[in-house]
């Protein structure tokens, strides 16, 4: 049977002995072997537990959490698959982000020169969605895309900006939330979110963190879109009430 004193275990994993040495004192892994000298030594059974621990760990979950799982016993199969499952995710959201790129660089081959602006906003938009969506959410997105089609996503795009304005007038003229006039609108504003979503509740939190937590987005007022976004509610409310 093979045994690792600390440092070892720390220098062929590429952890550090001060995190094994923590994961020892907090209980979550301790060295099982002792040498006849009373020196302390992981064994194979140690060292499939840190690599649970260590999977755990990368798939985001706390120490408290790891901890948990480990006491209710999951197999140590399923932690590696879960692993490999979330990997693939993101070398997708990997493979994602390069095909934006190589759309930016055809764009250059083709045009000879992108515009800063353009860049800027292809920045923008990989960043603010890879921070708010999640890995599954953005594959499903990207399904969304192709089920909807390229032109339908565009005559969205220049709807959005059209119905914005009709919001943004009726609720600048005071117009009460329940009138027919603004109970159509917002039919027309729930039914392009659902061409977004796809009836996604969580897509739809990502898509209201966005705006809650931005101050602008693709040059849109962050703070004007979401009294728009509450006038829209109320409608809603408004229209389930009666």
């Amino acid at each position: 049977m093979r045994t690792w004193k600390v440092g070892e275990l720390a220098k062929q994993t590429g952890l550090t002995v001060r995190t094994l040495h923590h994961y020892d004192q907090i209980g979550l892994l301790s060295p099982s072997h002792r040498t006849a000298a009373g020196h302390r030594l992981y064994g194979e059974v140690d060292v499939g537990r840190l690599q649970q621990i260590v999977s755990l760990r990368s798939l985001g979950f706390a120490l408290d959490d790891v901890r948990a799982v480990l006491r209710d016993g999951m197999a140590p199969l399923e932690v590696v698959r879960m692993h490999a499952a979330r990997l693939r995710e993101q070398i997708h959201a990997q493979q994602r982000l390069a095909d934006r790129l190589d759309r930016v660089a055809a764009g250059l081959e083709h045009a000879h020169r992108v515009s800063p602006d353009e860049l800027i906003h292809t920045i923008e938009e990989i960043t603010r969605m890879e921070q708010y969506y999640t890995p599954e959410q953005m594959e499903y997105l990207n399904q969304r895309r192709e089920i909807v089609g390229e032109a339908r996503i565009r005559e969205v795009e220049a709807e959005w900006p059209r119905l914005m304005d009709e919001v943004r007038a009726e609720m600048q003229a005071g117009t009460d939330p329940a009138d027919p006039r603004v109970q159509e609108l917002a039919r027309r504003w729930m039914g392009l979110l659902a061409e977004f979503t796809g009836g996604d509740p969580g897509i739809a939190r990502s898509a209201s963190a966005v705006w809650e937590n931005e101050t602008e987005v693709q040059g849109i007022n962050a703070a004007e879109m979401r009294e728009i976004m509450g006038y829209i509610g109320r409608a809603k409310a408004a229209g389930s009430a009666s």
